[in-house]
């Protein structure tokens, strides 16, 4: 950003690509990093927080960047790719002062922080917090209300350098809220315990849901018991039942059956017979949920259900053909219709004339590496799990399997560096 240049306010920043001066992406802006100075004077921006293709987090100096404009971050295309890691004397802006209660300093009234703008200095290649956007009257004891909104002065605030109990956290959500699950995840688990469940608490349960699916158990177990057990049932409902069922194993025996009587009792019988089968089998890994249609449905009926946006690609990849009931456990299976087939067929076309009952299925009890040899062979990426009776119980798709092929900690070293950390400077 030239001299001169209007203000930049943090919440713009958030997901913007960084590049180096040849065009290529190096990366996304996770968070700024400031550090605060003495006798009211604003904090010096000293970089920015850039995940990189890997996951890993790194830090970009400020005196790294040459433009902050249209959306995007320049850089000097020198990058030091140690793993950042925040010092005492450092605060996170995105993470730690967004949502904050602070006061004014003229009237002492209570404001809450929207937003903070950063500025580059004159004829530097400094930057620092220039201005704070705050909300009058936003909280009354328990109550909530919307209030007058103004941009103020670092120097017109107080409050900053304070322990806060109880930040909310709805202008941090609303900053991240483009990012897909899997991103979001990996913003909570670079957050401080306290910061991350108040986090938590400001999501909708479908999203807290999406997320947990994302992060690693100990992550996982940690946000779910800091919830209200009303509310952690009901995320565990909002969740894939193989994930719930997943996280619920995590826990002990007590808060598990505990959970589960709080839970709806369809969600909780799904959640309890996936919880009978082995960890490393089809009927551990399946999902309780794939898509079932009776014999005399349609392919448009198919096709319907298929466009269900809710439904991850893999099992929105086929749909199941069985006799009623068609709730799993279902009827007699009859077979898989591929969803390339669907598109192939007319719309008043039976799903049972077009079944594909060759395909072999799984049964329950099938072990993790004859599930990866099916998938492969066949080139499916969803597979049904049938019982002895010929009952369709579910299906495993082919991102749970990659899940435990994978080392058990893969999401955290996807998130953790084991290589050097730090930075110069």
């Amino acid at each position: 950003m030239a001299a001169g240049a209007p203000r930049v306010f943090v919440s713009h920043l958030v997901a913007v690509p960084v590049f180096d001066p040849n065009g290529d992406q190096v990366g996304r802006v996770r968070d700024l990093v400031a550090m605060f100075r003495v006798a009211g004077r604003p904090p010096r921006l000293l970089g920015l927080v850039v995940e990189v293709l890997s996951r890993r987090r790194i830090f970009l100096p400020m005196t790294r960047v040459t433009g902050i404009e249209s959306g995007q971050v320049i850089t000097t295309g020198v990058l030091n790719v140690r793993r950042f890691e925040q010092r005492p004397t450092e605060r996170l802006v995105l993470a730690e002062l967004l949502d904050r209660r602070v006061r004014l300093v003229e009237t002492g009234e209570e404001v809450t922080v929207l937003d903070i703008a950063v500025r580059q200095l004159p004829a530097r290649r400094d930057w620092e917090i220039d201005k704070v956007f705050v909300e009058r009257g936003r909280r009354s004891g328990a109550l909530r209300r919307r209030g007058e909104a103004l941009t103020v002065e670092w120097s017109a605030v107080t409050g900053f350098s304070l322990e806060e109990e109880g930040q909310g956290a709805e202008n941090l959500v609303a900053s991240f809220e483009r990012l897909r699950p899997v991103d979001l995840a990996n913003v909570l688990h670079h957050l401080t315990p306290k910061r991350r469940a108040e986090v938590a608490a400001a999501l909708d349960d479908d999203r807290l849901a999406d997320v947990l699916e994302e992060l690693p158990e100990d992550d996982q177990v940690e946000i779910l018991g800091k919830l209200a057990e009303e509310r952690a049932a009901d995320v565990l409902e909002a969740m894939d039942p193989d994930d719930a069922a997943d996280l619920l194993s995590e826990l002990p025996e007590a808060d598990k059956e505990r959970l589960l009587t709080l839970m709806r009792p369809d969600d909780a019988a799904d959640v309890r017979r996936l919880m009978s089968y082995e960890e490393r089998t089809a009927g551990g890994l399946m999902t309780t949920d794939p898509i079932v249609l009776r014999p005399d449905a349609t392919v448009a009926d198919a096709l319907a259900r298929v466009r269900q946006q809710d439904l991850s690609p893999a099992l929105a990849a086929q749909v199941y053909v069985c006799r009623p009931p068609d709730e799993t456990p279902t009827g007699k299976y009859l077979g898989t219709v591929h969803f390339q087939r669907l598109l192939r067929d007319p719309p008043y076309t039976l799903v049972s004339s077009i079944v594909d009952s060759d395909l072999p299925t799984l049964s329950p009890d099938t072990p993790l590496p004859a599930i990866t040899s099916h998938l492969a062979a066949y080139n499916m990426v969803s597979a049904p799990v049938v019982d002895d009776s010929g009952a369709l119980l579910g299906a495993v798709t082919v991102d749970d399997v990659l899940d435990h092929l994978l080392p058990d900690d893969w999401r955290e070293t996807g998130y953790h560096e084991v290589e050097g950390t730090g930075r110069a400077g």
